[in-house]
């Protein structure tokens, strides 16, 4: 694969530099461009010699998101060394030299929202690629993007690169940089697009990748401090080539805000030294629609930003928010690595507290009634952490997943009733030996509300529609059946690894737990994992039939270095 130096001459975000002919050239033909739309390049309050003569940087690319059938969001960033406003033009059109325009307009990067500029490009043709660009005052350019519109009607296939937890020190965006030559036509982020930890806390120091330090270096918490953060992933070379190649639908999880956040707070958060949790949750999410190419649902509420997007009669795609406008305290607790939480009585009310809100009411009847009236064969839940009923007993966690532990446990489960000892019987015993999740962060920790979603699911299969989940989150890869609490499958959930994080990995040191065991065991003690990877790192490619969701798992060889090489896994489920 390129390295990255290579990438960044070729990016198509690359700003023109050449000071010779050749730039003369495209400046002025752009200007005419310009003016034969009836746009003028002036600044924002007054003509372009308030800006000292000076050109505007586009120094973070180009970005489109949330595409509709007729329309998509523009995005960049421009600014110049004083905080004067820039008024910028930007333009649309079927070729990348920009011979014909089909769209232009004004739109203003200003201080109040970061100098970012977003704009809904409307009266677009449905299931057309298109290029855009923005130009500034005296003749600054932006790198030419790529984006495409949602299809109508009959839809043969719909490819998605599927990505999730992307921290900057942990490695290099080699996920992003695969997936630009994948073939996918739309990128989905479901969420960890950035991480809110001071340098060398996630990761440690001591594993983080030397090249990639965290900017600002303290935890985010203010406004100024987000769009730092930000910033700094949006400059990342593999992420601006991403973002150019194809139009990206994103959903927040829990670092845009704090690790662990749900409606009223977060595990990383301390009201006593950083404040009101409302201040910070405001800051992240305004923040997060500036920088992000996102249609905003609702202006007056910033952090309402579930929505749909329908492409054809294939595929209509529902984009959760599990995290922050519905979600209630999750236990505070996990399984620690001695299992010492599974042995304290106190611990097990977590596991069977059913009736926490995860959605929230509202979001939930509006999710019912969009899956509901949609015509499309595949309903298909964009959606933060992981959905399956993943598990395992508590003997075993409470050994820490010990040889001796799982050799028992599976002897047990696969030993004839009449056969089983007084032990083995206790150990299948649910009342003595309950099953409990490794962790009450994800779906397992609100059993009702997914059983709520699930139902629902169960409701498409007899109207003849499928279901399936697109899950992030966890750092790792899984492919699960989706079951009602009887064990009758419902639909499949594809949850991907992460872009950078670590995974499991972190928690069982490959020298004892070997990678292939690791996933072998955790696959034999839960019943509905199909497939499991714990150590790898990467994207999924999502394609889309009537017949059939084929994810194919990509794993980047390394995210310690640019230079990388991939590898690929692919399941299949028809629903």
């Amino acid at each position: 694969m390129n390295a990255l130096k290579k990438q960044e001459e070729q990016s198509l975000l690359s700003t023109p530099r050449d000071p010779g002919r050749r730039q003369f050239v495209i400046r002025m033909s752009s200007v005419a461009a310009v003016l034969a739309s009836g746009g003028a390049m002036t600044a924002c309050g007054g003509s372009s010699t308030e800006l000292n003569g000076e050109l505007a940087a586009f120094k973070y690319g180009v970005a489109s998101g949330d595409p509709l059938a007729d329309r998509v969001i523009l995005w960049t960033h421009a600014k110049i060394s004083t905080d004067d406003a820039v008024t910028l033009i930007w333009q649309v059109a079927t070729d990348a030299t920009f011979a014909t325009l089909l769209a232009s307009g004004k739109v203003v990067a200003s201080v109040a929202t970061g100098f970012t500029a977003k704009v809904d490009a409307t009266g677009l043709k449905s299931d057309t690629e298109y290029y855009y660009r923005f130009m500034a005052p005296n003749n600054s350019i932006s790198g030419v993007g790529r984006t495409r519109t949602l299809p109508v009607g009959s839809v043969a296939e719909v490819k998605l690169a599927v990505f999730s937890c992307s921290d900057y020190p942990a490695g290099y965006f080699n996920a992003y940089d695969a997936a630009v030559s994948s073939g996918a036509q739309f990128a989905l982020h479901l969420g960890d697009y950035i991480y809110e930890y001071k340098d060398g806390v996630y990761p440690p120091a001591a594993s983080a990748v030397a090249a990639r330090v965290s900017a600002p270096a303290n935890e985010v918490v203010t406004q100024a401090d987000y769009r730092a953060r930000h910033a700094l992933h949006k400059a990342d070379p593999y992420a601006k080539a991403l973002h150019a190649r194809m139009p990206m639908i994103a959903i927040w999880d829990d670092h845009e805000f704090a690790n662990n956040a749900w409606m009223d707070g977060a595990e990383n958060h301390n009201p006593v030294t950083q404040g009101p949790w409302a201040a910070r949750k405001a800051a992240a999410s305004a923040t997060y629609h500036e920088w992000m190419p996102i249609r905003s649902p609702d202006a007056g509420n910033l952090l309402k930003i579930y929505r749909s997007f329908d492409f054809g009669n294939l595929l209509s795609l529902h984009m959760l928010d599990t995290r922050i406008i519905g979600r209630e305290h999750q236990p505070d607790r996990t399984v620690d690595a001695s299992g010492s939480d599974v042995a304290d009585p106190a611990f097990l009310p977590y596991a069977f507290n059913t009736k926490k809100q995860l959605l929230g009411t509202t979001q939930q009847a509006w999710l019912d009634t969009q899956m509901s009236a949609s015509t499309a064969t595949w309903q298909i839940l964009g959606n933060q952490t992981v959905m399956g009923r993943i598990k395992i007993a508590a003997s075993v966690l409470a050994a820490n997943l010990s040889v001796a532990s799982v050799t028992a446990y599976l002897t047990a489960k696969a030993t004839p009733v009449a056969l089983q000892t007084p032990t083995q019987k206790d150990l299948l015993n649910p009342a003595k030996n309950p099953k409990i999740s490794y962790t009450f962060d994800n779906w397992e920790g609100y059993p009702d509300a997914r059983d709520a979603v699930l139902a629902s699911a169960a409701k498409l299969k007899t109207a003849g529609k499928k279901f399936a989940v697109l899950s992030g989150d966890s750092h790792n890869a899984w492919f699960n059946k989706l079951t009602l609490a009887d064990g009758t499958q419902v639909g499949a959930e594809f949850a991907g690894m992460a872009v950078t994080s670590s995974g499991f990995e972190s928690f069982f040191p490959p020298a004892a737990f070997p990678p292939v065991t690791l996933a072998a065991t955790i696959k034999a003690l839960v019943d509905d994992i199909s497939y499991i990877d714990t150590s790898r790192r990467g994207y999924m490619l999502v394609t889309l039939t009537p017949a059939q969701v084929k994810t194919d798992y990509v794993y980047v060889s390394t995210v310690t270095s640019s230079s990388y090489t991939t590898t690929t896994e692919s399941f299949t489920y028809a629903g």
